[in-house]
């Protein structure tokens, strides 16, 4: 099945986000900062799950389904989990919590996807799942367990399941040219939104990652406060996706390495802050967002180049490296076979025109 262009332009537009997202913690408290922090924040992450959870409705519990769950996302949470861990103990950035049952930093998307994918043949049966899902947003905030970052696995589930059943038609939709300018629209009226979020909420609210005792508003202020924090989102994301070109270019051929970028850009982001690469520039606002932003982009691009992720998919995919391996040998081999089965290899082939007069 061919590759759908517009889809990668997506994968690697959101995953560049993501790096630009951490970078940009390099930075500052002015104002301007976080007015940007919160405008990316506010919808990036939706955009994230959102998509995750359309790439998922195929997952069936079956043993391939549950093989390529393993290969694909546990595994490499188990290496990538104590490899950040331990780097950042290394670097004088310790973090607490138990090693793999409380996700440190960048870490808990995949241990959150693990467990929306495998409940996804439940979510995907049948569309009441999706204000089911907001419910559970909603109340799951009365939690404080952060065991296996339950409360990210219950607040962003809504994202998650609407992408399960949203067809490729519907997101087609956005991608109409009338729908660009209301889009854009959107996204200036969010951004200044922006700038006023801590005067209604806190920019905690856009990690979905803590109770509502530990945000500091009561559970029916915090339920609202999270209902317009989605409603957000949700426009947001719709707008960032609007936004995308539908039209196959260099970009297309790096949305396959989403992951690669994923887990290795957080080793290069916190051995910066670690280094203060940003803070000579810190005094020049202009100057250290943009340069933090320019910076987050080319590191995107360096681990999604070509020759730079297949040798890095290699250890973030070693199992399906492999057989991706065994399969293009073993799709040569049978090539070979049949050429030696039939006469019919090319250096055997007579040429046009050969013993004709």
């Amino acid at each position: 099945m061919a590759r759908d262009p517009w889809l990668d332009n997506v994968k690697f537009t959101l995953v560049t986000l993501v790096v630009i997202g951490h970078s940009l913690g390099l930075l500052g408290a002015t104002a301007l900062d976080l007015q940007v922090y919160d405008f990316i924040y506010y919808w990036h992450i939706p955009a994230f799950v959102l998509l995750s959870g359309h790439l998922s409705k195929g997952f069936e519990w079956d043993r391939r389904h549950f093989s390529s769950l393993f290969t694909t996302i546990a595994l490499p949470y188990l290496m990538f989990e104590p490899a950040l861990l331990y780097f950042r103990r290394e670097i004088d950035q310790p973090e607490d919590g138990p090693m793999w049952l409380e996700p440190h930093w960048a870490m808990w998307y995949l241990c959150v996807l693990f467990f929306w994918r495998l409940a996804t043949p439940l979510l995907k049966r049948h569309w009441v799942a999706c204000p089911l899902a907001v419910g559970v947003s909603l109340l799951g905030g009365l939690s404080d367990e952060l065991i296996f970052c339950l409360p990210r696995i219950l607040g962003l589930l809504p994202f998650f399941v609407l992408g399960l059943h949203l067809r490729r038609e519907h997101l087609k939709l956005l991608t109409a040219w009338w729908v660009k300018p209301f889009a854009l629209a959107a996204l200036v009226w969010i951004f200044r939104f922006s700038a006023h979020t801590d005067e209604w909420a806190r920019s905690a609210f856009l990690y979905y990652d803590q109770g509502y005792e530990a945000l500091g508003f009561s559970d029916g202020d915090a339920m609202v406060i999270r209902a317009k924090v989605m409603a957000i989102g949700l426009l947001g994301l719709a707008s960032v996706l609007a936004l995308i070109p539908r039209r196959a270019s260099v970009i297309s051929t790096m949305g396959s390495s989403t992951l690669v970028v994923y887990l290795f850009h957080g080793f290069v982001v916190r051995y910066a802050d670690y280094r203060g690469w940003v803070e000579p520039y810190l005094d020049n606002q202009w100057l250290s967002l943009t340069s933090v932003i320019g910076s987050a982009i080319a590191l995107s691009l360096f681990l999604a180049a070509p020759p730079v992720a297949r040798v890095l998919t290699w250890i973030v995919d070693p199992v399906g490296s492999v057989r991706r391996l065994r399969y293009v040998g073993g799709s040569r081999s049978l090539a070979r076979q049949r050429e030696d089965d039939t006469g019919d290899s090319r250096r055997d082939r007579p040429r046009v025109g050969a013993g004709s007069p």
